[in-house]
């Protein structure tokens, strides 16, 4: 089975302008590919010729140069693989909601009673049961746009064209037919392969999409592409659908922004405050490392260790995640060991091991070395906590936000490194946490 339903081979697509005086080139050098059973986002700022480009996909007009392929064959005609949701509606006033819907199918010579039963099952799929003889003049946009998404479905073409779909629409208006769309696409009955969606809201393309393709302007052309790589359907809340957004944003902001250059992931890394702290308090660090430092060889199986500890197998790994982040600690094939810092530590007394916790943060977790760089720089060397909070909040929900900084917090104050009081919400600098020593880059 080819899961390459339309692909486009270096197209160009060039305007003549008036009075002979050259020519205006709306596409360059295009190519892309929609494949089966996915959801394809073109996302690009007016005058990257987004719509144009869709056109010329649909066989509405021709390429300059280029070649489009759908299902295998070279497009030279209306695209019968495809149909069309527009902007605008593109309701014929004079005709009711059925005859709407049924318009293309009746354009095709499907019989009536077919396609009536055909159309009847598209307005209830988009919620419009009820209004089969309805006019357009009696329908409020969400309504009008619910008929024009009906009248593509019917024909169940190989690919939906979707061309800037909800811009017209109200906000609320258009995030619920974007959350029904997307419902029914993630419920596997959707009546097309693939969908095709022309848009410049990145949100919008990032919560449909499984692909972004960003078009750049004059000419439009394809600058690269961005996989939405998060389980559906696609949640605002993850930290990762921010990173999206927000590289997405920048992309879009800067033209000169090589696409693939930064990737979320590479974005995300350049902050110390992107690494998520393991919530774990320092007794339970200390109790694991002391339980390692009493078995043989200071190893032990992590099922074992579970058993023992009584604990969940996520705290544990809380801990261990810990342990090895701070160095105290190796984990490899299901075994964890200690390591000759971690044995320090188990067996230091509590003035030793702090400063020992201390010279481990700084040396491996940058987000400490940031916070007390920050508040070191402060003239009363203290900061709001929610100075702090307001980084975390853009890689992490709110209530993961906080979580972090209560860790960050409690590892801070054992480490005598800062204090908080809860009082005034400011985080203060320990007395001694500005000598350079304290320091490890």
């Amino acid at each position: 089975m080819n899961d390459e339903l339309i692909v486009c081979t270096n197209v160009s697509k060039r305007f003549p302008l008036p009075g002979a005086k050259g020519e205006f080139t709306a596409l360059s050098d295009v190519s892309l590919t929609v494949r089966r059973g996915e959801v394809l986002a073109l996302l690009g700022r007016s005058g990257s010729g987004k719509s144009t480009l869709l056109r010329i996909m649909a066989g509405l007009i021709p390429p300059s140069s280029g070649t489009v392929l759908s299902s295998g064959q070279p497009v030279v005609e209306a695209n019968n693989d495809v149909a069309m949701v527009f902007q605008s509606f593109a309701l014929l006033p004079w005709l009711t909601v059925l005859d709407n819907v049924e318009i293309g199918l009746k354009a095709r010579s499907v019989p009536r009673a077919s396609r009536a039963r055909r159309a009847l099952k598209a307005i209830d799929m988009v919620g419009l049961d009820g209004f089969e003889g309805a006019y357009p003049k009696e329908l409020s946009g969400g309504m009008k746009q619910r008929v024009g998404c009906a009248r593509a479905m019917v024909i169940e073409p190989k690919v939906l064209f979707m061309d800037e779909p909800f811009s017209a629409l109200d906000v609320l208006t258009a995030e619920n037919l974007r959350g029904e769309i997307d419902d029914l696409w993630n419920s596997g009955d959707f009546p097309s392969r693939s969908i095709l969606l022309v848009t410049h809201n990145i949100e919008e393309a990032v919560i449909l999409a499984d692909r972004v393709l960003v078009l750049g302007s004059n000419p439009g052309h394809v600058r690269g592409e961005v996989r939405i790589d998060l389980p559906r359907p696609h949640d605002r809340t993850d930290r990762r659908f921010k990173d999206i957004v927000e590289h997405l944003y920048a992309v879009m902001t800067n033209p000169d922004l090589d696409v693939a250059a930064a990737t979320p992931a590479e974005l995300q890394a350049k902050s110390p405050f992107s690494r998520p702290l393991p919530h774990v308090r320092i007794g339970g660090l200390s109790g694991l490392l002391e339980l390692l430092d009493e078995t043989p060889n200071d190893t032990e199986d992590v099922a074992h260790l579970a058993d023992r500890l009584a604990v969940t197998a996520d705290d544990l790994l809380a801990i261990l995640e810990a342990a090895t982040l701070l160095g105290f600690a190796d984990l490899a094939g299901g075994q964890v060991r200690l390591t000759d810092l971690g044995r320090k530590f188990a067996t230091a007394s509590i003035l030793e091991s702090k400063p020992l916790f201390r010279d481990q943060l700084l040396a491996r977790l940058p987000i400490f070395v940031s916070i007390v760089r920050t508040l070191s720089e402060r003239r009363n060397r203290s900061m709001p906590a929610d100075f702090f909070i307001d980084i975390w909040d853009e890689y992490f929900p709110r209530e993961e936000a906080q979580q972090q900084f209560n860790t960050a917090v409690d590892w801070g104050r054992y480490a005598e490194l800062f204090e908080y009081d809860s009082g005034d919400g400011l985080l203060h600098l320990h007395e001694d946490a500005d000598d350079p020593s304290h320091f490890s880059e």
